[in-house]
């Protein structure tokens, strides 16, 4: 059987992903390496991620070694993958995906509704910060860079009365002791494929692609393919207020969606069904769109957008 080698960033969790893919390569009797690659946002950590605003600055350089033959495939959140795959690369497998949604984590509250009022949250995301504004003006919400130990260990110190993460990553590292409220979408929609890992290899590699062909899960892939639909309707990348949620129902597809103000002020949500992933996305996408959604994102950007315009 082939030697495989495995790009992946540092972090505990994507070190966690990299070796479950690896291990279930090594059942199919493949010999597999990791190698280990740091990414313009392992090295910027002191700047909230919205403000980064670098497309791709969990895979770039993790491309790169891919492009260049360092490695035979990537392994990634899907979550972090640009909406548009560079070209040169495709995704070989989406996972069986992992509880999508977000989480509460907190020493001493029991659930969002009973955090006292200016309580300090902590959360990376724009989308969450939105959706929890909405919810919950009166909070007090902060950035929150780091890995999971990090965030974790900042709010065991009592930095933070509580913080938002995604109930994947933690389930994956086994660190589920201070959830405290698994988030329901209709609250707080997920960002477009969490939960699901992608498999990222260079295009054309039909020997690679042929040996991970069975890491591909139909509902994984066809959910998250709605997701990114809508998201690469509305122009977004991974850092700005957008969520969106496609499940599998009887044969066909639901999808939610959110599109928010970063203070809460407008949360518009949308919600159909369909049977094509592609088409779904996008009719969603410019139904959110015609509601005011543009006008909210070119607010978040800062400038005009070059977005479609609605039928």
């Amino acid at each position: 059987m082939a030697r495989l080698r495995i790009g992946s960033r540092g972090s505990q969790l994507a070190l966690w992903q990299a070796n479950h893919i690896a291990a279930l390569l090594r059942t199919r009797g493949h010999e597999v390496e990791i190698e280990i690659i740091k990414t313009t946002g392992d090295k910027i950590t002191d700047v909230p991620l919205a403000k980064v605003g670098t497309k791709g600055m969990f895979t770039k350089e993790i491309e790169e070694a891919l492009a260049a033959g360092r490695v035979d495939l990537a392994v990634h959140s899907l979550k972090d993958l640009p909406t548009e795959i560079s070209l040169g690369f495709e995704i070989a497998a989406v996972t069986p995906r992992d509880d999508p949604r977000d989480v509460f984590c907190s020493r001493k509250c029991a659930s969002i509704e009973v955090l006292p009022k200016s309580a300090r949250v902590g959360t990376s995301s724009l989308r969450r910060q939105a959706q929890l504004k909405a919810l919950r003006p009166d909070l007090d919400v902060h950035p929150l860079r780091g890995n999971v130990d990090t965030r974790l260990a900042k709010l065991e110190a009592g930095e933070y009365d509580a913080v938002i993460l995604a109930a994947a990553g933690l389930n994956r590292l086994g660190k589920t002791e201070l959830i405290k409220q698994f988030i329901s979408a209709d609250v707080m929609c997920p960002a477009a494929g969490q939960g699901a890992l992608a498999v990222e290899v260079r295009a054309g590699d039909v020997d690679t692609l042929e040996r991970l062909r069975f890491l591909d899960d139909p509902d994984a892939r066809a959910t998250t393919i709605c997701e990114r639909a809508l998201l690469g309707r509305l122009g977004g990348g991974c850092q700005v207020p957008i969520g969106a949620l496609a499940e599998a129902r009887g044969g066909r597809l639901h999808l939610q969606a959110v599109v928010a103000s970063p203070d809460g002020s407008q949360v518009l949500r949308e919600s159909a069904d369909g049977e094509s992933s592609v088409q779904l996305g996008e009719s969603v996408g410019d139904a959110l769109l015609r509601r005011g959604g543009k006008a909210i994102l070119e607010a978040v950007y800062g400038q005009e957008m070059a977005l479609p315009q609605p039928p």
